[in-house]
């Protein structure tokens, strides 16, 4: 995997060999941990290689031990999320665009996961791919969540407060957006 998880392509100047190099951009965002416990929600800052490696993500929501629901909220340079929930049997993922794929390696590891196939580089179509009932039992049923997905208009930091506060934990994550 890539250092930062976006991958830019260099003109057309041929390295050494005529292998073309690319130019690695740092990612920015955030990612957020969002655990229930005793019908309490509690949101945190994940590590911010969590944006850039999905194993990273999966790694940090590991390390929170609850005995209620967890999961992670990825919004990735204003382009596009993730929702990360794991479970014993493996994560469950949400990917707003697939298109994202193409450009960041976190995009492309969750379409690896799925076992998906990236979108062709002239489709410039936006579909989510995944689980759309992530969240169904904490409120948020598929079809809601699509409609949210959908709003294609909106940053991913809109459309995960929409996530949040259909959830209920909108206040915590509305603050600790402000801290961060």
């Amino acid at each position: 995997m890539r250092r930062f998880g976006r991958t830019v392509r260099a003109p057309d100047r041929p390295a050494e060999y005529g292998v073309r190099m690319a130019v690695e951009e740092p990612v920015t965002g955030f990612a957020v941990a969002v655990v229930r416990e005793d019908g309490r929600w509690r949101c945190s800052a994940l590590d911010p290689g969590a944006l850039t490696e999905l194993d990273a993500a999966i790694t940090e929501l590991g390390k929170l031990r609850s005995t209620g629901a967890s999961f992670g909220l990825l919004a990735v340079d204003d382009e596009f999320f993730v929702i990360v929930r794991p479970s014993p049997r493996g994560p469950s993922l949400l990917l707003s665009d697939a298109a994202a794929a193409l450009d960041y390696d976190i995009a492309a590891d969750v379409l690896d996961v799925l076992r998906v196939d990236p979108p062709d580089e002239e489709d410039d179509s936006v579909w989510p791919e995944g689980d759309l009932e992530i969240l169904a039992d904490l409120g948020l049923p598929g079809p809601e969540l699509e409609v949210i997905v959908g709003e294609v208009d909106l940053y991913p930091d809109e459309q995960l407060q929409m996530v949040a506060q259909r959830c209920g934990f909108g206040n915590e994550f509305a603050k600790l957006l402000d801290e961060l």
